[in-house]
Parts: C-alpha cells; sequence; structure tokens
C-alpha cells in the first residue's frame, strides 16, 4: 500500500533530520529540496525561480489552486502551483516523506496520508540553528522567530488552514525526545492510523 507522511516543522524542531531518517527506515523516498528540482523541471521554470520564491507567500489568492497556469499569476503563485504539481504525483506515484510546502494541504482529499507537526522548545532550536545552520548565537533566537514567521505566512497563505494549530495535523512531536525517539513514535503512529505494517 503507498502512503505519504507530511512533516511541518519549527525552524531549528529537527524535522528534517527526522524526516530524513523515517524515510531511511521505511525505505521509502524523502522529499525536501528534491522537489524543488522536480518543480521546475515539470513546469518549465528555472531552478533559480524555484528556489527563490520557495515557501515564500507571493501574491493575492489564497487557498485557491486553479487548474492550469495563467499569465496573470505571479512568478510566487507559479512557484507555488509547480510545487503543488509535483507534490500530487509524488503522492500518485510512490510512498514518501515530504518536508513542508503545504503538503498536507495539497493531499487533503488523499488516503493514506499521515500529517505530522514538528515542535521543540526554544532552548533545543537555539542549539539546533547554531550547531546545524551556522547561526550566530546571539541572534539565533530572532532568526528563529522570522523563519517561523515566514512558513506560518506562506503556509496560512497558500492553504486554509493554520500552521503549527494542532487540529491541521494528525499527529504534534515535541522532538525534544530526541530523533531517534521521534522516529519511531512516527511510525507506531503511522502503523496504527493506516493499519499497515512497517
Amino acid at each position: 500500500m503507498k502512503f505519504i507522511i507530511t512533516i511541518g516543522r519549527q525552524y531549528g524542531s529537527g524535522g528534517r533530520f527526522i524526516a530524513k531518517k523515517l524515510a531511511e527506515e521505511l525505505g521509502i523516498k524523502f522529499y525536501d529540496n528534491e522537489l524543488l528540482a522536480k518543480a521546475a523541471i515539470e513546469s518549465g521554470l528555472s531552478n533559480h525561480v524555484i528556489e527563490t520564491y520557495d515557501e515564500k507567500k507571493d501574491g493575492l489568492f489564497s487557498g485557491v489552486v486553479p487548474s492550469a497556469f495563467s499569465v496573470d499569476l505571479s512568478l510566487g503563485q507559479k512557484v507555488f502551483l509547480a510545487q503543488f504539481e509535483a507534490i500530487k504525483k509524488v503522492a500518485e506515484a510512490e510512498s514518501a516523506v515530504i518536508v513542508g510546502r503545504c503538503a498536507d494541504y495539497v493531499l487533503e482529499d488523499m488516503e493514506n496520508v499521515v500529517n505530522v507537526f514538528v515542535t521543540a522548545p526554544m532552548k533545543d532550536r537555539v542549539e539546533r540553528a547554531i550547531k546545524y545552520y551556522n547561526v550566530e548565537p546571539k541572534k539565533a533566537e530572532n532568526v528563529i522567530v522570522k523563519m517561523d514567521k515566514k512558513r506560518a505566512s506562506y503556509y496560512n497563505f497558500y492553504s486554509d488552514k493554520k500552521w503549527g494549530k494542532a487540529d491541521t495535523y494528525d499527529l504534534c512531536l515535541n522532538s525534544s525526545v530526541g530523533i531517534d525517539e521521534s522516529v519511531k513514535i512516527i511510525k507506531e503512529f503511522v502503523k496504527a492510523k493506516l493499519n499497515i505494517e512497517l
């Protein structure tokens, strides 16, 4: 049975690390930046344009997905739609773990999708931002708040849901239990929700 796990995440929560390890353990594809390349190729937009507008709010429509590209759309909207189509194609073709990019909203009408949101205490997020993203210690908390605002703005603009709000997801997880334990919890939840063996 094909299934998709979407991972929304606060900046510095380790959501991407969890998603990658989860995909590895399940033996399925992991999509994050890979989705950008796929979207660029299939839409005819350049990699530069896709990367520039990735998870950035732009344009005037909200929660509405036109059926085809239009000359009236902004570049940001075209990038969102390119990613929207890429996510749909991935979900139709294979099992995968997809990070961010409103994937839970894009796939809300599909069966066998589990939507997870990863959070963590600010202290843990600051440590991770400094260690893995080379953020200056004095600026770490400010960077985290800004990145969360950017992600929330993008998600809330393009979907009809609220970023980080518990009832938007199937599972909200505090990653302070550790990456390995987080992966284990998600796997157990997926098994229970979809009634499958992993």
